[in-house]
This record gives C-alpha cells, sequence and structure tokens, in this order.
C-alpha cells in the first residue's frame, strides 16, 4: 500500500503514533466508525488508523467515517482519495442513522467544541452529545460492538475547587445548568452517564476521556480559543494580541500525545470509567505561552500587542486554572512525549510549511 502525500510534521507524529505498545491486534479485520470524522481530534484518529493498515496492511483495519458534509471531508482526507479502506456516510449523527455496516469500535468525537458557538447555536452543541449519543449507543449495543469511545470535555468540571487542581475523575465538578455556557458541559455531563448507563444495562463497552486543551496539526485556527489565535498571529507574522492580562493557566496536549491516549483508552480502558486525557505536565498560563511563542520564532520579529476585548458570540470561561491529575490514565501506560516548546513549534511548522 503506497503511503498518500501528508506534511513532515503529520507523518512523524503518524509514525510516533503507530509505534506506541497498544494492542493494535484488536483493530485486525474490525471496522471502526467515527462520528464527526473531519473534525479536528477524530480526523486524527483517522489518519492513525489509516496509518496502521501502511505500517501493516495486514491489519485490515476499515473506517467508516460519518459526518455532515461531503466538501468538507474531501478536503480534510485529500491525502486519502481512492482509499478503499476508508468511506464515509454524510448525515447528521442526530439523526437515524442510515449506516447498517458492521461497527466493531465506535469513536464518538461530534460535537461543536467551540467556544464561539456557545452563544450563537447553543441547541446545535447540545444535540450531537445527548441526540447523537444515543443514536450511536444504541448502534453499537445492536451490533455488538467491542468498544465504544465518548470523547467528552474537561468542562464537565466547570469552575474547579482549587483544592482539586491538578482534577482528579472523582471530582464531581461545579457547573451552573443555567449559565449559557454551560450548553456544552451540561451535555458532555449528559452523554457520559448515557453512557455508564448503557454500560450496565446494555452492555456496551463504552468508555469516557475528559479531555482538557488540545492542540497540534489540523486546529482551526479560528475557533476563537487563544492558543488557536496564537499560532495564527505567528503563522500570519503579526504581533501576538493579548486580549486580557493572561493570568489564567491551562495545561496543554500536543495531538500525537492525545491519540495515542485516546487509542489506549478505547482499547484498555474500564467501561463506563472517565479518563482525563491532558498533559499535565504542560500547564502554561496564557501570557507564558504568547511569550514562549515569540521566544521560538525569533525571525518573524513578532511581540506582544494588548488589544480590547472583541469576541462577538464568544462565551469566555471564568475558570482560572485548569489541569488534569492524570494518574489514571497513566495507569494504562500512557507518558505524554511532546513538551510546550516541541508541540508548539512543531504545530507552527505544520502551517507554514502548508503555506509553502
Amino acid at each position: 500500500m503506497n503511503s498518500p502525500r501528508r506534511s513532515r510534521i503529520v507523518e512523524e507524529d503518524l509514525e510516533y503514533i503507530s509505534r506506541a505498545p497498544l494492542p493494535w491486534e484488536r483493530l485486525s479485520g474490525r471496522t471502526v466508525l467515527v462520528a464527526g470524522a473531519y473534525g479536528f481530534l477524530p480526523a486524527y484518529i483517522v489518519e492513525a488508523l489509516l496509518y496502521l493498515n501502511e505500517k501493516n496492511p495486514e491489519l485490515g483495519i476499515r473506517v467508516v467515517g460519518l459526518c455532515r458534509r461531503p466538501e468538507k471531508a474531501q478536503r480534510r482526507f485529500a491525502a486519502y482519495r481512492d482509499r478503499r479502506d476508508l468511506v464515509f456516510v454524510f448525515q447528521d449523527v442526530c439523526d437515524h442513522l442510515q449506516y447498517k455496516g458492521p461497527a466493531h469500535f465506535v469513536i464518538h468525537g461530534a460535537s461543536w467544541a467551540s467556544p464561539r458557538y456557545y452563544g450563537r447555536d447553543p441547541v446545535g452543541v447540545m444535540l450531537p452529545n445527548i441526540t447523537g449519543t444515543l443514536n450511536l449507543l444504541r448502534a453499537a449495543q445492536e451490533r455488538g460492538s467491542e468498544g465504544f469511545l465518548f470523547m467528552s470535555s474537561a468542562e464537565i468540571y466547570g469552575r474547579a475547587d482549587p483544592a482539586y487542581i491538578p482534577t482528579p475523575e472523582d471530582y464531581c465538578g461545579c457547573v451552573d445548568p443555567a449559565e449559557l455556557r454551560s450548553c456544552y458541559a451540561e451535555a458532555k455531563r449528559v452523554g457520559e452517564t448515557m453512557c455508564v448507563a448503557w454500560h450496565h444495562q446494555h452492555g456496551v463497552p463504552a468508555k469516557i476521556i475528559r479531555i482538557f486543551h488540545t492542540y497540534g496539526p489540523g486546529m482551526a485556527l479560528d475557533d476563537g480559543r487563544v492558543f488557536a489565535d496564537f499560532v495564527a498571529d505567528v503563522v500570519a507574522g503579526r504581533n501576538i494580541r493579548l486580549r486580557s492580562a493572561g493570568t489564567t493557566r491551562r495545561a496543554f496536549c500536543y495531538l500525537a500525545d492525545f491519540v495515542v491516549g485516546a487509542l489506549l483508552v478505547l482499547l484498555r480502558g474500564d467501561p463506563a470509567v472517565p479518563y482525563n486525557l491532558g498533559n499535565d505536565e504542560a500547564e502554561i498560563s496564557v501570557r507564558e505561552l504568547a511569550e514562549l511563542l515569540v521566544r521560538l520564532f525569533p525571525e518573524r520579529h513578532l511581540a506582544l500587542e494588548h488589544i480590547p476585548e472583541d469576541r462577538s458570540g464568544y462565551i469566555p470561561t471564568r475558570v482560572e486554572r485548569a489541569c488534569p491529575d492524570t494518574t489514571r490514565l497513566r495507569s494504562l501506560g500512557w507518558k505524554p512525549r511532546f513538551g510546550l516548546e516541541e508541540g508548539f513549534r512543531r504545530t507552527v511548522q505544520f502551517y507554514l510549511e502548508a503555506e509553502q
């Protein structure tokens, strides 16, 4: 099987993922249904699965990408045209599932994640995580799926008590259901509870990952999140625009480390048990991140620039610090490989090389 044309950064990431000590043999001859397939996080999982086939054609993994828009799928997976191991089903995950084939593993990553949508389309934010989760859990139940992965979020913790940061999975969170931004967090919480219910009542091996800030090649640079804004500034060669004092702190996980963690939970994790997925070794303040990016690319002659807050439709978080306790995930054998400097350097280089 010939390797498709990919960027150098992506090729190196996929090679790293493929070398992770995971039980890849469990995927041999299996069909993996990935909902939200062209989304930032699910798309890299799709690429990783296809790369595994390239490295070992005998695996014979078949990927079914469920997504809404053919043009977006064609653009995102342009390097994989005419692949026999990748097919698409175009529909909204909230509608009755049209796909009737096997689904040995199901990965549910169909969801608006950008804060830009919390104010513009809160209903559209909620439904894929509730109705969509219902449809996929039923499909997994009917097909006797061997694994189901629900991509939840650290947002479910809300404004965590500082005494519980780094935050363990048994912290129940502090979310105001009457706050508009909670459309995302509460929908994820419902999705998690549905996974637990379907496992206990119907035996669906539903695994849950709570995703903290993740960045890397392919992320939308206009989605409104501050780290994406900063990368967009560097790529455009303009000063990094800081809209606040930059004192909030976040733990940032590089995309390749995320994929290893996600697939590890799918293949080895316990059902109905949430796993934090984020790099607790890479916590930094927003201002420090901006300063780091300036230092990483001195040849672009950038500086920090404070500008007035203006984010139409964007509902900012009031969480001052977010960092996961990853003890549970590390007990499965996960360890992040990419630190902040290497991860953000690779991310920016991906976009710079794409422009050449």
